[in-house]
């Protein structure tokens, strides 16, 4: 497909939501781009169904190997676990902090935003997120809104599961 775009997928190893990967995931396949899974480590990633562990999946590319520049777009899933490790990974934080600078989409569902958080690049943006997160936003600058999908410049944000269709919908609009 000639406008095919590499969108990013950056997860943990584990504590990944996984309906917030793999629908948006079917979603940038579907509409003939290539998702690649990023993560600190190389091997495999597992997903959850809330607390429940589900099904790994392999992961394509480390973090620390990947280019902004090979990607049209970022999308981090969420789940409790996994930004928690992935802002204790001054890689993955940096790929975030730079894909954002890039001023390519980068989209953030449920508990993804403390990503952003430490990457340092919401302070005057209006972002939403999982309701338990809107104290930490709000701290690092963020302006919290409980709103099915927000965005604000190249940042696209949702709050949870229920929002997947709006956020994929509107991931792949950013991505054009």
């Amino acid at each position: 497909m000639a406008d095919s775009k590499k969108i990013a997928f950056l997860v943990a190893k584990e504590g990944i939501e996984r309906v917030e990967l793999t629908e948006p995931w079917q979603a940038v396949s579907d509409a003939g781009h290539q998702p690649v899974l990023l993560s600190p480590e190389s091997g495999e990633v597992q997903t959850f169904d809330h607390l429940t562990a589900a099904e790994k999946k392999p992961v394509d590319q480390p973090v620390g190997d990947a280019s902004v520049d090979d990607f049209a777009a970022l999308v981090l899933p969420g789940g409790v676990a996994n930004p928690d490790a992935l802002r204790l990974d001054s890689g993955a934080v940096g790929f975030v902090k730079s894909f954002v600078e890039s001023g390519k989409p980068v989209a953030a569902i449920c508990h993804a935003p403390w990503t952003l958080i430490e990457a340092d690049v919401v302070r005057g943006r209006t972002v939403t997120s999982w309701p338990s997160l809107q104290t930490d936003l709000r701290n690092a600058g963020a302006n919290w809104v409980d709103e099915t999908v927000v965005t604000d410049g190249n940042l696209v944000t949702s709050r949870k599961p229920d929002d997947l269709a709006a956020f994929t919908k509107t991931l792949l609009e950013a991505v054009g």
